[in-house]
């Protein structure tokens, strides 16, 4: 017989519950909640979750538009992408677990957001990784930076998906927490998209995929709270993964998707058995009873609370119609995947979970889904910072300060991290990681189509002004896009913060998600799924405000990709897009000059969208040899990565109005460096002023250096700056 003890309030503390949140769990049940009942109230009502301190901010984002199938709710977003087929993809974070534990952490990352999007129906096609380190000198980074790359790659490689983008950061502001953001995206027939509500009494529940574990126990709970000197203990919290269990998980479930038996199917992610269960039974109005003694185990004298709470990897849940079970049982066997019958659907609204003969569980299923607390934090406003003068720093030798950004943490090529990552798998990435191009390419499968898929955020402009972070944050997603010649569609999101329950981080939250719902509306790029990741800080230390957005575009015809390799000498440089000279904020001012203050950048989303439309439609007139977004490092900088992709030496005029700081390393927004044949650029320049923007010719494509002004840098130093510096730190590793 199963042992039933009565849980209290102690017990509710130790797992995060408040005393008000105990005192709902009691009027709802109306009785004292067993050690079992309180473990599922405690993740279901966890900040991972819930999402009680967000979602109601979560509701000024749009999330509708004329591609979008599904938005927000479901395991992953789907837009349309025509001709009958549709694009998945979310984004989620891994943070808390690949910083105590760097391998498993970022590769059950990896495995879990290819199950968001393969349970409805997708096969994953691209990864991308979103990552945030601590500052180099920092004791821990090399060996967190080792051990997510190679986590990451491990995963992905051996599944056989390509990892084909990303951003790397390092800055001290995440030594205590690193971040850990991936995203996938998948390709699905319209009409073969699978979701998660349980519809319908009286249909069998199925377990798929790997045994139960401990591994992983209440780690939704960890994600939940703020890391404190005790970090180390709760390794165990963290999943272990199993890239061969889950490709054959991928092809047995697409396999029985073919078949017609499927009502309703759900990854066990965050919470494992227990948030797929209910979420299912929430969502399709049901009950849900569940026999654990029949849940495939791999270690013995499992707990119901051990086994409901156990994120191990690699498993699912589906509902089935009734009788279709021996058709499943036949699938997954053959892929020598664990299948097993767990339990039905009711109509009592009810979890009842049995275990050695006794309920060990019966509460209503209502409040540990919609019902759940949902939080009005307090919060209040990020101080404003007084702009930077354009012309307050006159004394900058142009072609030092370009060696010194090129080589810095933030601007290094990453060539080290993605060359152990295979970005060609499947053999449709068109461009990735290294390809010269704004924005990762990947052809749509026997059509002439692809995607554009880019990952963008800029934490210091958010740490200055969140609601101008969270407009540039998107702005520049759309303008890499832009960059490649797709039309933007949609955007998926990772949202990471500190502790809501500090008005400041509260504050930081809001005031962010109001500047990426201005953006989202104004260039109608509606976001349809995402991840709220609180809680990053350390012994009250919190993360940079880091909302970094994913998102994804459509080519109808891949041959008119553009990427900025393509220079040649003799090509001329326009600048497209108004230049003020603005500092504040920027990379220049923070690596040149030790400074970290004044306002970030604003964006003006009216000319960011004629001017993105204006250099959609050269690109789509065949009229731009190449073409690439200015950002961090402003012109200077962007010229420099166009001529070392282009293997070729430019000349940037200087500014008679702006300072050479100014001029070559403001990051004014809205800005894009076009590469035309020299006879072109007059039209060009012509048509642009025509449609009410700045353009102007600022060089020519030409040499074996980068000249900016009357200095000049050679290309092979630097190449040498640029791609040295992170092999060499990791040397050591």
């Amino acid at each position: 017989m199963s042992e039933v003890k009565l849980a209290n309030f102690e017990q509710a503390r130790e797992l995060g519950l408040s005393k008000s949140e105990w005192n709902v769990i009691l009027k709802r049940m109306g009785r004292q909640p067993n050690e079992t009942e309180l473990g599922i109230f405690s993740v279901m009502w966890s900040e991972h979750c819930s999402y009680k301190s967000s979602r109601r901010h979560l509701r000024k984002l749009p999330t509708t538009g004329s591609c979008v199938i599904c938005g927000p709710g479901e395991n992953a977003g789907v837009i349309d992408i025509g001709d009958g087929l549709a694009c998945i993809f979310k984004m989620e974070s891994h943070n808390h677990p690949s910083y105590i534990e760097p391998y498993q952490g970022a590769a059950t990352g990896v495995g879990g957001i290819m199950r968001d999007v393969f349970t409805m129906g997708a096969r994953p096609v691209a990864l991308l990784n979103s990552l945030r380190f601590g500052a180099p000198e920092h004791p821990k980074t090399r060996s967190l930076v080792s051990g997510v790359v190679a986590g990451i790659g491990g995963y992905g490689n051996c599944v056989g998906v390509p990892t084909v983008g990303g951003e790397t950061n390092f800055y001290a502001g995440y030594n205590g927490n690193i971040l850990v953001n991936a995203m996938c995206v998948g390709i699905a027939e319209q009409n073969s998209i699978f979701y998660s509500a349980a519809k319908g009494a009286g249909n069998s529940v199925l377990y798929v995929g790997a045994k139960t574990g401990r591994d992983g126990i209440h780690g939704a709970t960890m994600a939940s709270a703020e890391f404190d000197d005790q970090t180390e203990a709760k390794r165990p919290t963290v999943q272990v993964g199993d890239p061969f269990t889950e490709k054959r998980l991928i092809e047995a479930c697409l396999e029985l998707m073919q078949t017609g038996c499927i009502i309703a199917i759900q990854d066990m992610g965050a919470a494992g058995l227990t948030s797929s269960s209910i979420e299912m039974a929430d969502k399709g109005g049901v009950g849900i009873a569940i026999d654990l003694d029949c849940v495939p185990q791999r270690e013995t004298g499992m707990t119901p609370v051990e086994m409901m709470l156990s994120e191990s990897q690699e498993r699912m849940l589906i509902v089935l119609c009734q009788g279709q079970e021996a058709i499943a049982q036949d699938i997954f066997e053959r892929w020598e995947l664990d299948v097993a019958l767990i339990g039905s659907t009711t109509d009592t609204g009810q979890m009842v979970l049995r275990h050695k003969g006794d309920i060990v569980c019966d509460i209503p299923i209502a409040p540990l889904g919609d019902d759940a607390p949902n939080y009005d934090r307090p919060w209040k406003d990020t101080p404003q910072h007084a702009k930077t003068a354009a012309n307050e720093i006159t004394a900058c030798n142009s072609a030092k300060a370009l060696q010194t950004l090129m080589k810095s943490p933030d601007m290094a090529s990453k060539r080290w991290i993605w060359e152990q990552y295979d970005r060609h798998v499947m053999a449709d990435t068109i461009k990735a990681s290294g390809s010269a191009a704004d924005a990762a390419i990947v052809r749509v499968h026997g059509t002439k189509k692809a995607l554009a898929i880019s990952s963008d955020c800029t934490p210091r402009y958010v740490t200055a002004d969140p609601y101008e972070g969270g407009k540039q944050a998107v702005a520049e997603c759309w303008r890499n896009l832009i960059a490649t010649g797709a039309k933007p569609l949609a955007v998926t999101d990772c949202l990471n913060f500190g502790n809501p329950e500090r008005p400041e981080i509260m504050g930081q939250f809001v005031r962010s998600i109001e500047g990426m719902a201005e953006a989202c509306t104004a260039l109608d790029f509606p976001v349809v799924s995402g991840n709220v990741s609180l809680y990053n800080e350390t012994n009250g230390v919190a993360i940079p405000p880091t909302p970094v957005i994913g998102g994804v575009g459509l080519l109808n015809d891949v041959a008119l990709a553009m990427g900025f390799g393509t220079a040649r000498a003799g090509d001329a440089l326009i600048l497209l897009g108004q230049t003020t000279g603005w500092l504040g904020a920027s990379l220049f001012l923070r690596e040149m000059e030790g400074r970290e203050d004044g306002a970030p950048p604003p964006i003006d989303l009216e000319m960011e969208r004629r001017t993105g439309v204006f250099v959609s439609d050269a690109i789509q007139a065949k009229r731009l040899r190449a073409v690439h977004d200015l950002s961090d490092g402003g012109l200077g900088c962007a010229a420099a990565e166009l001529a070392l992709a282009s293997e070729c030496g430019l000349h940037l005029h200087a500014s008679p109005d702006l300072s050479a700081a100014a001029w070559f390393f403001g990051e004014d927004q809205g800005r894009y460096l076009l590469v035309v044949a020299a006879d072109s650029a007059a039209s060009i320049i012509e048509d642009a002023k025509a449609a009410g923007l700045h353009a102007e010719h600022v060089g020519a494509m030409d040499g074996e250096s980068v000249h900016l002004g009357d200095t000049s840098l050679p290309l092979d130093l630097l190449r040498q700056n640029h791609e040295g510096w992170l092999p060499d730190y990791m040397e050591d590793a």
